[in-house]
């Protein structure tokens, strides 16, 4: 098991510039006042996709050969990450199959098919996409490119906790926090190994859904636990089992502890991104900011960075949200 670093970050910043978008650093003075930190967000919903995924995806595929190209590559996701590798596929030249759960939203659905991909529906409940994928890959010669336990991927990630670090640096302020989104891991620990390197004094906390926070009770535990099954399926983009091999033991010496959000908390957060920051943000992508609304995180006196991580949000659940 290939462990990612720091290195891996900074070669994978070099690698997709030509191929993301750097998204801004975002501030809003009622962010800081209900807040009572200094609030730096990163809007990934504003990434090609619509999510941070491209940056994972487009550096596990930079990576292929030609000939790994041409056989074409197979992932399994609710949506953010099929969309990603079918985008990213096809502007290298590559085939995307995507394992997709049968409830997954339309828009994300609707979107992989766009890049091209072919899609293959799943139960969720019952199916092991993971083994759906592997066997699809073993058949086809297809390469896998997970959405979160693979090094190249988790690289690719922490790519935006780079262009954070860089744009707070430029506004003369240094973080002294980071929320970052988690479901399976890849996103956090991408930006664990980033602020390690280029911000050390900064410290990480994984924001997740309640009943799915995996990632807050294995670091408790020191080491991997399951979600229990049921609990609500708002944030579709957070619902990993359990959080990733490579992931957890990248982020288990790293993070500095875990935070839960609601439902309520995370519609609230999306009406106040549309609101104030006139940003459409996915229930998943809201969690972060959905801590620091609900007085989860104390920012008193801190500058503390938020990931918003992304924006595919399905148009029944953001009338939900602006509807109170």
């Amino acid at each position: 098991m290939r462990l990612p670093g720091f290195e891996d970050v900074a070669a994978a910043r070099a690698r997709l510039a030509p191929h993301v978008v750097r998204t801004p650093l975002l501030r809003h003075p009622l962010l800081d006042e209900r807040t009572g930190g200094t609030i730096l967000l990163k809007p990934e919903p504003l990434q090609r996709t619509g999510s941070f995924k491209l940056r994972g995806a487009t550096n596990a595929i930079l990576q292929l050969s030609d000939a790994q190209r041409r056989a074409g590559v197979v992932t399994h996701s609710s949506g953010n990450h099929g969309q990603a590798t079918a985008c990213a596929a096809a502007a290298l030249g590559s085939h995307a199959t995507v394992f997709m759960p049968a409830d997954a939203p339309r828009i994300k659905v609707e979107s992989t098919r766009h890049w091209g991909a072919e899609i293959v529906p799943y139960d969720r409940l019952n199916d092991d996409r993971e083994a759906l994928a592997r066997t699809h890959a073993e058949r086809t010669g297809a390469t896998l490119v997970p959405p979160f336990d693979h090094p190249d991927v988790i690289a690719g990630q922490g790519t935006l906790a780079l262009e954070l670090v860089e744009d707070a640096a430029a506004c003369g302020l240094a973080m002294d926090a980071l929320l970052v989104c988690t479901g399976g891991g890849g996103l956090i620990a991408g930006c664990a190994l980033a602020i390690e390197g280029a911000s050390p004094g900064t410290r990480v906390y994984a924001v997740e859904p309640a009943d799915w926070d995996d990632t807050a009770r294995s670091l408790v535990a020191g080491e991997r636990r399951q979600n229990a099954p049921g609990g609500s399926t708002l944030c579709d983009a957070l619902l990993s089992k359990t959080p990733g091999r490579i992931t957890f033991e990248v982020n288990r010496p790293r993070l500095s502890g875990g935070l839960a959000v609601t439902d309520s908390e995370v519609l609230a957060a999306i009406a106040f991104a549309f609101s104030h920051l006139k940003l459409v943000v996915e229930p998943g992508g809201a969690v972060a900011l959905a801590a620091l609304l609900a007085g989860h995180f104390d920012a008193r006196g801190k500058v503390v960075g938020a990931v918003i991580s992304g924006g595919n949000v399905d148009p029944q659940v953001f009338g939900r949200a602006l509807n109170g």
